[in-house]
């Protein structure tokens, strides 16, 4: 090969020097020697046609280039260009830090010390760092990189990293590196462990995160071991029916999403449009109102300046607004009464899908009045056995109650209004209130009364209520009664990797301690939710790479070995969960109200029908262990979308069936081609489109892995733009029969669905 022309090329310093050919076919093979299935010839030909046409490049365009042409390869018979590009990119990453950091560019990791120490003093990394650790055991810790391990990342995955989560000067110019971003994570973790044994829960912590055997939680990707921001993912608040009570909620979202956090609001205790207020009737402007507030404050008060806000609505399906919530997210209609902007899910209690099964009349009634008429709020109750118990009782007490206004409709009407928004807009997500709640481990404490952002998360939640104010000392004192304000603290097991390896036992107990330990370490900026935390040390263990896993294993999603080896690996999981977190008690104390819970009393194995009799896992022994020991956690795990980080392990995303095997990967200002994971002749067969599925398959897998997760998941179901209402409906139906406790979006073929980063974990 010969260039006519050499063009000039400049590096970062503005220094120049001549193209040189034989130097830069000289990298690309060595690079190729890592990948020697790809056919490069017509890669360096095309490079070279496409530099000879300009007389100058920078280092950076040069970069680009390689990188552009080496993507636009990518098909199923050669996917490894993914990994040639993230080589490519990863030497550019390392030939920034050391420029910027000051230490030999041979070199592909600089002093790990030095960096803390550089990165403190610029105000991006927290001073207590230096404060918690050594210098001596910085050093030590930066022993344990291994910076092999950037060879596992894809170029998306890669990029993805190092665009979002490295840690960049105010200049945006590269500091940390990928396996210096996981090192961060874990001792930040790990930073308040008994000091014999800290460094070594660092190592393990690193180990689980550089191999991608797990992922930590969105915000603590982004925000461990940096002065601002907060650690957790999800946030659930109960709005309380008052004008102080909606307004202090309002603040307190806004708070949360300020610190990075998706916020999910239960509207169901807010009075209906038209009830009274103080005795005067038809004054009352219903929820779209306060919804409006909220939809505001999602758009306005953005994520860190990385995203806008995101908030999700949840109201009962018997609530007078439920028709005009449900148009809330429609794109025609008046535009006063829709919020764009939020998501929108919907209790709903057993009897209503049996009176929508039935074709039967479905009552509407204000929650206010509920509650002075009756004395009793409805919402506050759930049926403790499939079709019996006091959720029943209370509503069709409501229902004879002559005293009580109440409008009519068929059933069936408002669940062909759900479908209908789901298909045009995705949401309603759908919360099946009572399996949530005969499921909860600690209704000794409290009710759940919806979900989260991204459906995965359901624990105990109750208004926070202002009991007086008054002045002390010239200042104003505002008394407030705390409710539960559900926090959730995620992270996912990458299964493809992670079982494949053989290492849950290993795993397991590293992911427990780093999720315990993010409760201790989390500065929340609503003092009910760091109550909360405290109180309950609720988690959420979930998984991603599910069809990853079955194409490496070879089974078809279709099938019934698929459901029956979800059930057996996810009853293991949740064995090591719990295990995990009992040991965790032994060492650290059982959660504050672990006594009466499920997990003492041992309800929760008898309800899930656990013992060593029926299993090769020793569940007897478990469960008497925790009546001893206690257990750390209230709530365990809690399967999310993982939408990101999935990308950054290189998996498929949460228990969720691939769109395409090939796709773009689309960014805001770049498309990257990618494959589905290890794509090859084998794995092929095994990697049908979401949209090919029968969905009641993905339902069957799912509650056999919903039988093992304390929480939820998060399950979306995909069908075609043209899908019959019955269909849809039969769909909805069979999940509830199931036993499933919530599902996530509808995704149609004709729907843009946006994706959830704050449960990205």
């Amino acid at each position: 090969m010969s260039i006519a022309t050499s063009p000039i090329i400049y590096n970062n310093k503005n220094d120049q020097e001549a193209f040189d050919i034989s130097k830069l076919t000289s990298y690309i093979e060595s690079i190729h020697q890592n990948f020697p299935s790809l056919h490069i010839d017509d890669y360096l030909t095309r490079i070279q046609n496409t530099i000879v046409q300009r007389e100058s490049y920078t280092t950076d365009q040069l970069t680009n280039l390689l990188i552009l042409e080496g993507l636009s390869n990518i098909n199923e018979q050669e996917p490894e260009w993914t990994y040639f590009c993230a080589q490519i990119y990863l030497s550019k990453l390392y030939k920034e830090a050391a420029e910027n950091r000051g230490y030999d560019k041979k070199q592909k990791y600089g002093d790990f010390y030095d960096l803390v120490n550089t990165l403190v003093s610029k105000g991006l990394y927290s001073s207590r760092l230096l404060e918690q650790y050594s210098q001596s055991e910085l050093s030590q810790i930066g022993s344990f990189i291994k910076p092999e391990n950037d060879n596992l990342f894809t170029y998306i995955g890669l990029r993805t990293l190092a665009d979002r989560y490295l840690t960049r000067d105010f200049s945006k110019q590269t500091y940390e590196l990928p396996q210096e971003r996981f090192v961060m994570i874990a001792m930040t973790l790990m930073a308040n462990e008994n000091k014999d044994h800290r460094l070594e829960l660092v190592r393990q912590a690193y180990w689980a995160m550089s191999n991608l055997y797990m992922t930590v939680a969105t915000p603590t990707l982004s925000n461990a071991g940096k002065p601002v921001g907060q650690l957790s993912s999800c946030f659930i608040d109960t709005i309380d029916d008052s004008l102080q009570g909606i307004f202090d909620s309002n603040t307190d979202i806004a708070n949360l999403s300020k610190s990075g956090g998706g916020v999910g609001a239960y509207l169901g205790k807010i009075r209906s449009r038209g009830s009274d207020i103080r005795g005067f009737k038809g004054v009352s402007s219903g929820v779209i109102p306060w919804m409006k507030q909220l939809n505001n404050t999602a758009v306005s008060v953005d994520q860190l300046g990385q995203r806008k806000g995101a908030i999700a609505v949840y109201l009962d399906v018997w609530h007078k607004d439920i028709f005009s919530f449900l148009d809330s997210k429609l794109n025609n209609g008046d535009e006063r009464m829709r919020t764009h902007d939020l998501f929108t899910g919907v209790c709903i209690p057993d009897v209503f899908m049996e009176q929508v099964e039935a074709r039967g009349d479905w009552y509407l009634f204000d929650p206010h009045e509920v509650r002075k008429v009756m004395g009793f709020s409805i919402e506050d109750y759930f049926d403790e056995q499939k079709g019996q118990g006091s959720f029943r009782e209370h509503y069709w007490e409501c229902v004879q109650n002559e005293q009580l206004s109440k409008e009519k409709v068929p059933a069936i009407d408002i669940m062909k209004r759900i479908m209908i928004s789901q298909l045009e807009a995705g949401t309603p997500y759908m919360f099946y209130r009572d399996e949530v709640n005969r499921k909860n481990a600690n209704s000794h404490q409290g009710m759940i009364y919806c979900s989260n952002l991204c459906t995965e998360i359901t624990q105990n939640q109750s208004p926070t209520t202002v009991e007086e104010q008054f002045t002390e000392d010239g200042k104003i004192i505002t008394v407030k009664t705390p409710g539960d304000f559900v926090v959730c603290n995620l992270s996912s097991i990458n299964l493809a990797k992670a079982v494949t390896d053989d290492v849950l036992e290993t795993l397991i107990p590293i992911q427990v301690r780093m999720l315990d330990n993010v409760i201790d370490l989390n500065t929340i900026p609503v003092l009910q939710a760091r109550l909360t935390n405290e109180k309950y040390r609720a988690i959420g263990l979930g998984t991603f790479g599910w069809h990853h896993l079955l194409a490496l294993k070879q089974l078809k999603w279709e099938n019934e070995e698929a459901v029956s080896y979800a059930d057996k690996l996810y009853e293991r999981i949740s064995y090591l969960t719990i295990q995990a977190s009992m040991e965790l008690s032994k060492e650290k104390g059982a959660y504050p109200v672990f006594k009466g819970s499920d997990w003492e009393t041992g309800s929760y194995f008898d309800k899930r029908g656990y013992s060593t009799s029926d299993s090769d896992l020793d569940w007897d022994t478990l469960k008497k262990d925790i009546q001893s020991y206690g257990i750390r956690n209230s709530y365990l795990m809690a399967v999310a979308p993982n939408a990101s980080t999935s990308i950054i392990a290189g998996s498929t995303a949460s228990i969720d069936p691939i769109f395409q095997k090939v796709y773009s990967e689309e960014k805001k200002d770049y498309k990257i081609p990618v494959t589905v994971p290890d794509l090859n002749s084998e794995t092929t067969w095994y990697y049908k489109s979401a949209y090919f599925i029968d969905q009641k398959w993905s339902i069957k897998q799912n509650a056999a892995r919903q039988h093992h997760i304390d929480q939820s998941i998060s399950f979306n179901i995909y069908v075609q733009n043209t899908i019959k209402a019955k269909d849809l409906l039969d769909l909805h139906i069979t999940a509830w029969r199931e036993g499933l406790k919530t599902t996530y979006y509808l995704r149609s073929t004709s729907s843009t669905i946006e994706e959830c980063d704050s449960c990205a974990s």
